[in-house]
């Protein structure tokens, strides 16, 4: 197998790459011509064949979720690019916004025609008010060429597209919390069934893709499902952006296959522990993945079943690297602040569980830890989230996976740091 070339990341340290001109002199829309020509159900065949899995967290099937859609659709099909990157560790989309917008576009044309879409909207992060600016002139230069709008390249297909930016809630990033957002209500999951395809924003069949996700389109269109299924394992195949942060020499975002190691994510792409320091930990996919030890992480490669297999997940990539000096009670806390921080509030579990969870840790760094606190994480954390079973599926207990992305991380730190938990209950309080 010949070595990879980066495929999303391409083109991005070239001058303008981020301007329509330049993204068509390096074969941009080409992809969309091709699809205008299509049946839409052959794109969507096309998309299950590659089995491109979403990149935003779930790891879905794309086609297959389009495949979703009604029929008989007598209401009218919406697309949502979700550009709500939340997840603490991950700013991948983030770069692909600013400087690869018109490959996000052109998979998101893909996309919408596939699914006899008409009006489709970027819901992107509150925060990511440049990224709204350079979208705003993105889509200026898409309806001057007709790339936008009514009759598109002459083919009698129309979609217009809309930026909408979020108030910085992460919560808008579960598919149901963000399409009550776009809405104009406030950012709660719904419970589901019925799933957005079949009843989404305004009520009407909805899909919701990831900026990742949507730019993977415009090559497998012009490259073919079997070139994209070449990459990476069978199971989860493509390239893949990793964002590696935390302890290292050289932070930032890495296209490789899927599945490479994350070995080599942290020893060569992102060069290694800082200072010379010893590897302790690592958050595979963000901060709402179980965590590993450093002897685990070593040995895994970065796709969706290998992490599974370990008991944590691909999640959005979000690699987090913590050395030897890092003390994981502490770094526990700061995640059970975050969370505490964003729940939406709707579910008594989480609510309450992550009110809790600050307390608890926060009274043991201060120095008042007691001889019940490790059993009480445990229970506090199969609460929230339920008993950790990979091997049959989620058992949480909250109506979004928010529980899940809280209680697995909290309690995996207690299960393979216990000791440095301990070290936080007086010796007095550890007697029988």
């Amino acid at each position: 197998m010949s070595a990879f070339k980066p495929v999303l990341t391409q083109h991005i340290y070239q001058q303008d790459c981020h301007t329509l001109p330049f993204y068509q002199s390096v074969g941009g829309y080409t992809a969309l011509e091709k699809v205008l020509t299509m049946d839409p159900e052959d794109v969507i065949d096309v998309v299950k064949n590659s089995n491109l899995r979403g990149r935003g967290g779930a790891g879905f099937p794309a086609g297959i979720k389009w495949g979703f859609l009604p029929k008989d659709m007598v209401k009218p099909t919406y697309l949502i690019n979700n550009a709500d990157e939340s997840e603490p560790g991950t700013f991948k989309d983030r770069l692909l916004i600013n400087k690869a917008p018109h490959q996000m576009l052109e998979g998101m044309l893909i996309a919408a025609y596939a699914i006899r879409c008409n009006l489709a909207f970027i819901y992107i992060r509150g925060e990511f008010y440049k990224e709204a600016e350079v979208l705003e002139k993105v889509l200026s230069e898409a309806y001057a060429a007709n790339l936008l709008g009514k009759n598109i390249l002459g083919s009698k297909y129309d979609l217009d597209v809309i930026v909408h930016r979020g108030a910085g809630a992460y919560i808008c990033g579960e598919e149901t919390a963000l399409i009550e957002s776009l809405e104009g209500k406030r950012g709660c999951p719904r419970l589901k069934p019925p799933f957005p395809a079949l009843e989404g924003y305004l009520k009407c069949p909805t899909i919701v893709n990831n900026v990742e996700t949507l730019s993977n389109l415009p090559h497998i269109i012009n490259r073919g499902a079997e070139w994209f299924r070449s990459i990476g394992p069978e199971k989860g195949p493509g390239p893949k952006l990793y964002c590696v942060s935390g302890c290292v020499n050289s932070p930032g975002v890495f296209e490789e296959p899927m599945g490479t190691s994350l070995k080599k994510l942290i020893y060569e792409n992102a060069g290694g522990i800082k200072n010379d320091n010893q590897l302790k930990a690592v958050l595979p996919g963000g901060s709402s993945s179980a965590i590993l030890t450093a002897e685990e992480a070593v040995t895994l490669n970065m796709d969706f079943d290998s992490l599974m297999d370990a008991k944590t997940m691909l999640g959005s990539a979000g690699i987090i690297v913590m050395d030897d000096t890092v003390n994981m009670v502490q770094a526990c806390l700061n995640i059970a602040r975050f969370y505490a921080h964003e729940s939406c509030g709707q579910c008594t579990p989480c609510r309450e569980g992550t009110t809790w969870l600050v307390k608890m840790l926060t009274r043991m760094v201060q120095g008042g830890g007691k001889a019940g606190d490790i059993k009480m994480l445990y229970e506090i954390t199969d609460n929230i989230g339920g008993l950790i079973d990979f091997s049959k599926g989620s058992f949480g207990k909250t109506i979004c996976p928010f529980g899940e992305a809280v209680a697995w991380p909290i309690r995996s730190f207690v299960e393979k740091f216990e000791s440095e938990f301990i070290n936080y209950i007086p010796q007095q309080e550890t007697v029988a």
